[in-house]
């Protein structure tokens, strides 16, 4: 009986074992725990298409603008904040119509990429004559020089621009249109938009990497250890410049690859999540959803792309 259970205990913590090594398996050329790198902060694209809708802007390429609404040019005028029922607080130019968004922009640095049959449907808001009452920060407003030499309005970096099918004030008939664009919010980001507590985004530059709850860029430390545990070695200051990623759901998660999702303790007795065992991190150089500061920071620090692995680090 006794070999009997000790063969039965041994089977069983083999079974545990592999388990742990299977969920936090160690990719190759993984780099070894060792001093912090902090890092300094780094110096600072479709629209998709269908039968009804061939060039894919939400619009045919004939919509124009009805007799109502702002015409194409016109200043924003005193830009304010509206209570949508649907999707909260929205920024609406002077004339009472919602300000949009178009997630193939980007806001760091801003960049415009609606042009064309685009910009008819999309008519970019004038820079020139913009201004803000209460609820909107005046120092989140700029402007971004367009390819015709226009400048277009931006709200924390984020380009702007009206839908033509909205034709009277309050109308939001281009909120969720292709799945990128989306009614802008008083700090810029999407309205009505919840994100889960990992997701992935389309970056331009780095293909799909993992976004947090907020849409800010997730990072990996390649001084941390994956296997046969999760360790941070990110403290102190170093965690104050990239703040660890709070434990989330596995089913609060979209697009991810569920091996290796879990939480895990950091020393100091916290809560940290990782994805694929290896833990994560966001930057506080990103100061807004789309940023990728800390991407390459150190030559240690890279954007998480959804199997774990750090995106564009040295093979």
């Amino acid at each position: 009986m006794k070999t009997s259970w000790r063969s039965a205990s041994l089977v069983a913590t083999a079974a545990a074992v592999l388990a742990l090594t299977t969920a936090c398996g160690q990719e190759s050329g993984n780099q070894s725990a060792g001093t912090q790198n902090v890092g300094a902060t780094a110096a600072p694209g479709g629209y998709g298409s269908s039968p009804t809708d061939p060039n894919g802007y939400g619009a045919d390429s004939t919509t124009a603008p009805s007799a109502s609404a702002p015409a194409s040019g016109q200043s924003a005028g005193r830009l304010s904040v509206a209570d949508d029922a649907k999707l909260g607080k929205i920024v609406t130019d002077g004339a009472g119509f919602t300000l949009y968004r178009f997630d193939q922009d980007t806001a760091s640095p801003p960049k415009s990429t609606c042009e064309g049959d685009c910009a008819k449907t999309w008519p970019p808001v004038p820079a020139e004559g913009a201004t803000v009452a209460s609820g909107i920060d005046k120092s989140m407003l700029g402007e971004v020089t367009r390819a015709d030499g226009t400048k277009q309005l931006t709200i924390a970096g984020w380009p702007m621009y009206r839908f033509a099918k909205d034709t009277k004030a309050g109308d939001t008939k281009g909120q969720g249109v292709k799945g990128t664009w989306f009614a802008t919010a008083p700090d810029g980001k999407k309205a009505g938009v919840s994100l889960p507590g990992l997701s992935v985004r389309n970056d331009p530059k780095l293909g799909p990497i993992v976004v947090d709850k907020n849409g800010m860029t997730v990072y990996r430390f390649l001084k941390d250890k994956a296997w046969p545990k999760s360790v941070s070695n990110c403290t102190g200051a170093c965690l104050e410049k990239w703040p660890a990623v709070a434990p989330v759901a596995a089913d609060d998660t979209k697009g991810v690859k569920k091996k290796g999702l879990m939480g895990f303790t950091r020393p100091d007795g916290t809560k940290q999540m990782t994805v694929n065992c290896w833990p994560i991190y966001t930057f506080s150089g990103d100061s807004a959803p789309g940023e990728t500061n800390g991407q390459g920071v150190g030559g240690t620090w890279y954007a998480v792309s959804p199997d774990g692995k750090p995106v564009g680090a040295p093979k």
